[in-house]
């Protein structure tokens, strides 16, 4: 259990990180109006992934014949995905779309809490993520649906964690912060998942030809 756990967190914590809109959005709010909102807007996000996550178990569940019939093909293409996608978040630059401090107006908790939920939401991308993550970390059981549930309640965590770490670095380091350092970080971010991707997609490429030796 402890593993589904683990492997849940990471999860929630590699959906959360890509500095695209809400990563961005939390930073803005927590420079420009504190560390709670910030971390509210993220919780607002969390809810989101986790509507998402929800979704892509349940699709997943409905196919697990295909999915353990085909394991091995699906972790291959769930590693090009991540590859994709960390090339995309390497190459990206969120510094650009970052506001200067002082231009946005204090708002409501609520406001910030719905208006990243639906933000998030409506970028359909993060269901091919979560795709891609759970046939690259084989993280749905086909008889255990206790552990589904732990499984996604992780990854809820990770998402809880990603936040609360973001909008208290932020805030600690408000008066030094640098745009650039967000090109930084989607860079290091892209890395690792091209690395995790292409880990998998040796493994899987491997396991495919002994399978046929």
């Amino acid at each position: 259990m402890l593993d589904i756990v683990l492997k849940g967190i990471l999860i929630g914590i590699l959906v959360s990180a890509p500095m695209g809109p809400i990563g961005v959005l939390c930073v803005q709010r927590t420079l420009n109006e504190g560390r709670a909102h910030g971390f509210i807007s993220g919780l607002g996000a969390s809810l989101s992934d986790m509507v998402y996550a929800c979704i892509t178990g349940l699709g997943i569940s409905f196919i697990l014949d295909f999915i353990e019939a085909n394991h091995h093909p699906l972790q291959i293409a769930g590693s090009i995905l991540l590859v994709a996608a960390g090339y995309y978040i390497y190459k990206s630059n969120p510094a650009r779309t970052l506001k200067k401090q002082g231009e946005a107006k204090q708002s409501p908790f609520w406001q910030d809490f719905v208006s990243s939920f639906f933000i998030n939401l409506a970028n359909i991308g993060i269901l091919f993520f979560f795709i891609a993550m759970f046939a690259r970390f084989n993280f749905i059981d086909p008889v255990d649906s206790t552990k589904n549930f732990v499984g996604i309640a992780s990854i809820g965590l990770g998402t809880i964690i990603w936040w609360l770490a973001v909008s208290t670095v932020v805030d600690k380091v408000r008066n030094r912060f640098n745009p650039r350092g967000l090109k930084i970080f989607n860079n290091i971010l892209g890395v690792i998942l091209i690395v995790i991707g292409l880990v998998g997609l040796l493994t899987g490429t491997v396991s495919i030809i002994e399978h046929l030796a």
